[in-house]
């Protein structure tokens, strides 16, 4: 089964809690963010608005299933950050966790948590782990989230989003133009949905934020929310492209423009 899909000091610090694995070296396909030369192309980036909010909400995907509801988390807590207004999530307490705490004390942080964000999406919890569903008339298994139910689930937290299929009627000078654009404003994100094996990755389907653009190179900084697969790496977004052009169950894969209530240009 494909992963996920079933079917500046301190940038220094970052590096070291998001590696690059072994076999994902600097490649014309890739460049490791926790290399010297990785985190220089962050700092001379022309669209990095967003990647301050999204280091700092940071979490990997619990299990393979969850890149779907954890990038959706980590854009919910970013756009949510200091308001306090996101939900308290108990599913991680243990039933001993608040024994000596003082009576009516909530131990919970609110917070938007990969396991909460299922609730207001398409698809239950035992659906998103491979528990069959009817597709097109068909029994399927159908694993994580394809793009567009990862969009219903982002509205259903009352997000507005604007969903890009890539397919042949979409041109790669307005995926790039869409993605820069974005990248240059803060409170607004990018998650994408794409084919590892069709990026030089090892894997099948995956989804994850982007941080930066950087107009030098024509690359993206992928946020990969299961570091012990790629980390985050800068990819030609010529290549990422090639990857969000495949094809899931019913059409092709593609990406979510993510409109945050305060998106202002960063000059």
């Amino acid at each position: 089964m494909p992963l996920c899909r079933f079917g500046l000091a301190a940038l220094v610090s970052l590096a070291l809690i998001v590696p690059a694995m072994a076999d994902e070296a600097a490649t014309p396909a890739r460049l490791p963010f926790n290399s010297s030369a990785g985190m220089a192309r962050l700092a001379h980036a022309s669209g990095t608005a967003d990647f301050p909010a999204l280091a700092n909400q940071f979490e990997p995907q619990s299990n393979r299933a969850f890149c779907g509801p954890t990038t959706a988390a980590i854009v919910l807590n970013a756009i949510h950050a200091g308001r306090g207004d996101a939900p308290h999530d108990r599913s991680r307490l243990r039933p001993d966790d608040e024994k000596y705490l003082p009576a009516g004390f909530d131990l919970t942080v609110a917070r938007y948590t990969q396991e909460s964000v299922i609730g207001k999406g398409p698809k239950t919890r035992a659906q998103v782990l491979g528990e069959p569903v009817t597709i097109a008339g068909k029994v399927v298994q159908d694993g994580g989230y394809q793009l567009r139910q990862l969009d219903a689930l982002l509205r259903g937290h009352g997000l507005t989003t604007r969903l890009v299929i890539a397919g042949d009627a979409v041109s790669d000078a307005q995926i790039r133009a869409d993605l820069a654009d974005n990248l240059k404003r803060a409170g607004d994100y990018v998650i994408v949905n794409y084919r590892r094996d069709a990026v030089g990755q090892t894997g099948g389907a995956h989804i994850s934020p982007l941080g930066a653009y950087d107009a030098a190179s024509d690359s993206v900084l992928l946020m990969d929310v299961n570091p012990d697969s790629a980390g985050w790496v800068w990819m030609p977004l010529a290549r990422l492209i090639e990857g969000m052009r495949t094809r899931d169950i019913v059409e092709h894969r593609g990406y979510i423009l993510v409109q945050g209530e305060s998106a202002t240009p960063v000059r």
